[in-house]
């Protein structure tokens, strides 16, 4: 059984128009008024006839994350087995359904996400600062989440195996745009294998909620601070390898080449002299040495990516 979440926010306009065309291969629908001022989650009730269709009105304005953790505590009562985002505002085609869905019953993936970057060509559609705000954002978040051959994380196009789901803490998924990238976190968290399913950039006269230029700061910091988490967990709580010692010791010499080099050559310049070379070559082995036990480590983390299917061996949760 498949159900389908639609966050509701601001597209009375289009809304309808995506249900209708959702497969009726699914049998659930689960539209999440997030306290709309439009009004969208009372529009579907008095002009949608579909039976599939359950809405569900939040008090108040959360975004699209917490729309999503109201939807997902809502499926999982349900027998569902595969759980789909799809935005209201029509740029996500739910045609194209059964390409996320099918990995997943198949056994070849836990997660599915949306990937507008894979057509070279249909990127000629997408404005220039989304184009540089996505690109910036999958480089952060192959670092935050390890998922290192990921790209375009904010896609909202998503299916996830309800066991993962039921494994991972829902309560604490980020309430925002920062939703989807939290996400591929908890699923490294876990070691859940996800896939890139291919897709086109689509737009219509649907205003996108998400400033890149606003957001971009904001992004950097929670990047970096779910970066800080992973490596902890993985590296130090829940195992400790040469891997963690190559991050340790590269960090040591990295910065304390670099430390080195920089007092030194300032404490020559105040005295007016040129540094000298041993100490210019001292600060470049140091350097050096820790650049080299740093990539060590990178490399072993980008090895480090799941790549078998858990969901087949996680527990039922009751």
């Amino acid at each position: 059984m498949i159900a389908v979440i639609l966050p509701c926010f601001k597209s009375s306009n289009f809304v309808l128009d995506v249900i209708n065309r959702i497969d009726q291969n699914v049998s659930e629908i689960i539209a999440v008024d997030d306290c709309c001022p439009e009004g969208t989650g009372k529009l579907i009730e008095e002009q949608c006839s579909d039976e599939r269709v359950k809405v569900i009105f939040r008090p108040q304005n959360g975004g699209v994350g917490s729309a999503m953790k109201t939807g997902f505590v809502e499926a999982l009562k349900g027998n569902c087995e595969v759980i789909v985002k799809i935005d209201s505002d029509g740029q996500l085609s739910p045609e194209i359904l059964q390409r996320f869905i099918d990995p997943i019953l198949n056994g070849h993936a836990d997660y599915c996400k949306g990937n507008r970057f894979y057509n070279i060509e249909s990127l000629s559609d997408m404005p220039k600062i989304r184009l540089f705000g996505n690109s910036a954002l999958s480089f952060l978040t192959k670092f935050s989440s390890g998922y290192w051959s990921v790209m375009d994380p904010t896609n909202g196009y998503i299916a996830v195996h309800r066991k993962v789901l039921e494994n991972i803490p829902i309560h604490k998924l980020e309430d925002r745009f920062f939703f989807e990238t939290d996400l591929l976190f908890r699923m490294n968290t876990i070691g859940a294998l996800v896939l890139d399913i291919p897709m086109d950039a689509v737009y219509n006269e649907a205003e996108s909620n998400l400033s890149v230029t606003r957001s971009l700061p904001s992004f950097l910091y929670k990047n970096a601070k779910l970066f800080l988490k992973r490596i902890f967990y993985n590296y130090f709580l829940r195992d400790f390898s040469i891997a963690s010692i190559n991050l340790v010791m590269g960090l040591v010499f990295f910065i304390g080449g670099m430390s080195y080099g920089i007092s030194r050559h300032l404490h020559f310049s105040e005295l007016n002299l040129e540094t000298p070379t041993g100490t210019q070559v001292v600060t470049a082995i140091l350097t050096l040495i820790g650049f080299q036990l740093l990539l060590s480590f990178i490399t072993h983390d980008m090895n480090r990516e799941p790549s078998r299917v858990i969901h087949n061996r996680l527990p039922t949760q009751n």
